[in-house]
C-alpha cells in the first residue's frame, strides 16, 4: 500500500497506538489527522469548555510528538493535519486530497460515533478508499467476553472473573509504533495546530483541580499513582485524601494507554492494584454493555423500570444542581463538579443516589447534567454509573438499598475536610454538626457564623421520609 491516513479521535497519543501501528506496517507513507468536529463542538452549551481546553492541549503535544517520532526514525515527516468541520465530511475529503488507499482509526462504541464512522466508511468506499477500525481503548470489547451460552454478561462479578481468566501478556502488550515511524509523512500544507480562538473557543479560567494535560500529563499522574497504588483499596473512598489515580480524563481522551495501565496493575498484584484493575474492568464492562444495548442511552437497562414514576420536581433538581440541598457532602460534591469539572467517584454515587432516591428525580436528568460538566465524561461509564445508582441498570444497587447522605458523610469525610474546602460558609461549624448543620441551635449557629436557612440552606427533604417514598415507589412497581 502506497499511503494511508490515521484519524485520531479519543486516542491522543503517539505511542502504543493500534491504528497508527497498523497503518505504519501497511503503508509506505502515513499521514495523521485530527478533526475538531463541529457536530460535537456546536452542541456544547458554551464557548468556554474544559474538555476543549484539554483536547486542544493534547493535540498540540501530539503534533509535536509525531514530528519528533519521525525525526528519531530518520524521516522528515510527522505532524498532524488539523481540520475544523464535520468529521464525516472532512475525513473523506482529506483522504481523497491525499490520495490514500486506506484510512485507519481506533474503534469507538458510542452509538453516535458508530453512526458517524458508518457515514465515513460509506463515503470513503464511494471514492475507492478503504476504512479499518481497530480495538484500542479497551482490553476486551464487544463479544470477546461472553457467558458460556454465548450471551453478553449483565452482572459484573462473573464478567470480571471471565475477563481476568482471558487476560494474558498478549492483551496488554504495547504496539511498537517507534519501530516503523520512518513511514510518517509530513502534512502537505503544514499550517500547524489552530489556536482555541481559531476554532471558536476561549480558554477556561478555572484553576481548580487543573489537571496536567496530554501524554506528559498522563505519564506524570500515572508515575505518581504507582507509588500510591498499594494504598488504593484503603484510600479510594475518601474525597479529602489523595487516594485515586486522577487518570479518568486521560483514559477518556486516550493520552494514556489502557494496555500499559491494566498490565501494570495485573503484574503488580496486591490488594490496591487488584482493586484498581477491577475499576478498569468496570470500564470495559460498561463499554460492552453500551455496544450490545445502545438503547440504554435513553432507557433503563431493565425494561420493567421504564414504568417508574419519577417526580416532576424542577425546584428540587435546581437545588441539587446549584448545591443548595442542605446536605453538606452532596452540596460540596456538586460544587467540586461545577468548579473543576471533576467529582470524586464515591461522591458520584452519593450525589446520584441523592437525586434519584431522596429527591425522586429521573436519573436521565442527572446523567445529562454530569455530561455537560464532567471533564472525563464518558457516555458508557456515566450512563452505567447513573443507572447503577438509580437501580435501573445492569448489576445495579438494589432499589431497597438507599445511601444515607449523613451516614456517607460521617464515614467518608469524618473530619469534614472535604466539606469545608468546598463549603467555606461551614468552615467554623464544629465537627459534631458538620454533617448535619441543621441540628445546631441558635447559639451554635451564631458561634459558627452561619444561619441555617439564610447563609446555608436547610435540608430540602427529610431523608427518612424520602427513603419511605422511594421504597413505596419501587415497591409498587415490584407488586405490579
Amino acid at each position: 500500500m502506497s499511503s494511508a491516513l490515521v484519524w485520531f479521535r479519543r486516542d491522543l497519543r503517539s505511542f502504543d497506538h493500534a491504528a497508527l501501528y497498523h497503518a505504519l506496517r501497511a503503508a509506505d507513507r502515513v499521514y495523521c489527522a485530527f478533526v475538531f468536529d463541529t457536530e460535537i463542538l456546536d452542541a456544547l452549551p458554551g464557548r468556554c469548555d474544559r474538555r476543549v481546553d484539554f483536547i486542544h492541549a493534547a493535540v498540540v503535544e501530539l503534533d509535536a510528538a509525531l514530528r519528533q517520532l519521525a525525526q528519531q526514525a530518520g524521516a522528515a515527516g510527522g505532524g498532524l493535519v488539523v481540520r475544523r468541520g464535520r468529521a464525516d465530511e472532512e475525513i473523506p475529503r482529506l483522504a481523497s486530497e491525499l490520495g490514500v488507499a486506506m484510512v485507519f482509526a481506533n474503534r469507538d462504541y458510542e452509538p453516535a460515533a458508530i453512526a458517524r464512522d458508518g457515514r465515513v466508511s460509506a463515503a470513503l468506499a464511494q471514492a475507492g478508499i478503504g476504512f479499518a477500525d481497530l480495538k484500542d481503548q479497551v482490553i476486551f470489547e464487544r463479544n470477546e467476553v461472553l457467558t458460556q451460552t454465548g450471551q453478553p454478561y449483565s452482572v459484573f462479578t462473573p464478567y470480571s472473573k471471565a475477563w481476568l481468566k482471558q487476560l494474558d501478556d498478549f492483551q496488554v502488550r504495547a504496539y511498537p509504533v517507534e519501530k516503523y515511524a520512518a513511514a510518517l509523512a509530513a502534512p502537505p500544507v503544514d499550517s500547524g495546530v489552530p489556536t482555541l480562538a481559531d476554532i471558536g473557543f476561549s480558554a477556561s479560567d478555572s484553576d481548580e483541580l487543573r489537571l496536567p494535560t496530554g501524554m506528559r500529563g498522563g505519564r506524570s499522574l500515572f508515575e505518581d499513582f504507582r507509588g500510591r497504588m498499594g494504598r488504593y483499596q484503603r484510600a479510594r473512598d475518601f474525597p479529602a485524601v489523595k487516594g485515586v489515580s486522577y487518570l479518568s480524563a486521560h483514559l477518556r481522551f486516550g493520552t494514556v494507554s489502557i494496555r500499559e495501565l491494566a498490565g501494570h496493575a495485573w503484574r503488580e498484584g496486591g490488594a490496591g492494584a487488584e482493586t484498581w484493575l477491577k475499576e478498569l474492568i468496570w470500564r470495559d464492562f460498561y463499554q460492552m454493555i453500551l455496544w450490545h444495548r445502545p438503547d440504554v442511552v435513553d432507557h433503563a437497562f431493565r425494561p420493567e423500570y421504564e414504568a417508574i414514576r419519577w417526580d416532576d420536581a424542577p425546584a428540587l433538581f435546581d437545588a441539587w444542581r446549584q448545591a443548595r440541598t442542605g446536605y453538606p457532602l452532596v452540596d460540596a460534591a456538586m460544587r467540586q463538579l461545577s468548579s473543576s469539572g471533576y467529582m470524586h467517584n464515591r461522591l458520584r454515587m452519593v450525589t446520584a443516589s441523592f437525586l434519584t432516591k431522596d429527591l425522586g428525580v429521573d436519573w436521565r436528568l442527572g446523567e445529562r447534567h454530569f455530561a455537560e460538566l464532567l471533564l472525563d465524561y464518558d457516555l458508557a461509564a456515566n450512563n452505567g454509573g447513573w443507572q447503577w445508582a438509580a437501580s435501573t441498570g445492569c448489576d445495579a444497587q438494589p432499589w431497597f438499598r438507599i445511601f444515607n447522605p449523613v451516614t456517607q458523610s460521617e464515614k467518608f469525610d469524618p473530619e469534614g475536610k472535604f466539606i469545608r474546602r468546598y463549603l467555606p460558609e461551614l468552615a467554623r461549624v464544629p465537627d459534631k454538626f458538620i454533617h448535619a448543620p441543621w441540628k445546631m441551635g441558635g447559639v451554635d449557629q451564631s458561634v459558627a457564623g452561619v444561619r441555617i436557612g439564610v447563609d446555608y440552606p436547610a435540608p430540602v427533604v427529610d431523608h427518612a421520609e424520602a427513603r419511605e417514598r422511594t421504597l413505596a415507589r419501587f415497591g409498587m412497581l415490584a407488586r405490579e
